[in-house]
């Protein structure tokens, strides 16, 4: 570590070259995984808030909300729990005077089931009639107060907003909590329909109808549309841009083993052992990768402060420990590739050269 600490002080240009390499290769991949990990929320923040481990779908829906639908024939035989509920999707566009379209996601809940229960509000209060309804932030952040009215598709009739609700994002839009008889209303469909989807919090809960079919919450979510194609994408990103900053930390001291031979033949002279200097190398390969991460990380947590909140990015202090660690694994990993040159090093030869 000494001869380590020693040399990137007497080259503090040339190694700072480095570390500022590494600052933004780290920099590069945290926002990337803060970018993917908060898309990834923005897809299921409704559905982590549900707190459920199972979901019935109609065996047609090819594991898709908005497609499923439910009949009272289809449920004759099923029984509810304290831990099941009814849900009803419907995708909306929200419109009001003086603010632009959004589109949502509709959901319709039984005000006397476990999900309508646990919403969590900032603001207002639950539904208590078809026309009242809470929404995400989002709406919050775009203008919209309590008491504002907003149309929904092509209702004629206006909906009022009496709540607010943070995290309630599916498929990447804000969600609209009301009842399911406004859900059936938007659907246009009859009484004949009672929801789109069973969900409950008990993972053995069963139904009787050979017309329904029953998920785990995460084959739920991995069906979502773009949800597992989106997630590869950056997980190819993030893992191209981790070999890449390990073949260029490998090139880089590679370049400096071998302009420093001559250096290493005259200590291996002195009879310094080669492991000493191996060790050396890779101590200077950590200390550089650890003062790149530093950095990074400051300007991670700057870019965390400033970020506007309508930018889908989550920063996740785990997560992005595991991906700092493996950084430093390769760093080390860099590291060995010049290790062969200095292990061959020939004393006699260099200096007789």
């Amino acid at each position: 570590m000494f001869l380590a600490l020693k040399e990137i002080k007497h080259e503090k240009l040339r190694y700072g070259l480095i570390i500022a390499m590494i600052v933004l290769i780290s920099y590069l991949i945290f926002v990337l995984t803060s970018l993917a990990l908060g898309l990834a929320r923005q897809n299921t923040a409704a559905i982590d808030s549900w707190q459920i481990d199972r979901i019935v779908l109609n065996q047609d829906a090819n594991v898709n909300l908005s497609q499923s639908l439910l009949t009272k024939q289809q449920l004759a035989g099923t029984k509810l729990g304290a831990k099941e509920a009814y849900l009803g999707q419907v995708a909306v566009v929200a419109k009001a005077s003086g603010h632009a379209k959004d589109s949502a996601q509709f959901i319709g809940l039984a005000a006397d089931q476990f999900v309508a229960k646990n919403l969590e509000l900032t603001s207002g209060h639950k539904p208590t009639n078809k026309q009242e309804i809470v929404v995400d932030t989002a709406f919050k952040d775009d203008g919209y107060q309590l008491g504002d009215r907003m149309q929904l598709n092509s209702a004629s009739k206006s909906y009022q907003i009496v709540g607010f609700t943070e995290n309630a994002k599916l498929s990447v839009a804000p969600v609209i909590y009301g009842t399911l008889t406004a859900w059936r209303q938007l659907k246009n469909m009859g009484p004949t329909f009672m929801a789109s989807a069973i969900v409950s919090q008990d993972r053995t809960f069963t139904t009787t109808s050979s017309q329904l079919k029953h998920y785990s919450t995460q084959q739920f979510i991995d069906k979502l549309p773009g949800y597992s194609a989106q997630n590869s994408t950056f997980t190819f990103m993030i893992a191209f841009l981790m070999i890449i900053s390990l073949i260029v930390i490998a090139v880089f001291l590679y370049i400096l083993t071998v302009q420093k031979l001559q250096n290493y033949a005259v200590l291996r002279a002195q009879g310094i052992p080669a492991k000493t200097l191996v060790g050396a190398t890779i101590s200077q390969a950590v200390v550089l990768v650890i003062s790149g991460l530093l950095i990074g990380t400051l300007l991670t947590a700057v870019t965390a402060a400033i970020i506007p909140a309508s930018v889908p990015m989550t920063f996740d202090i785990p997560i992005l420990a595991a991906v700092a660690l493996g950084l430093i694994l390769t760093g080390i990993i860099g590291a060995l590739f010049p290790v062969r040159l200095i292990l061959r090093v020939d004393p006699v030869s260099v200096i007789g050269g």
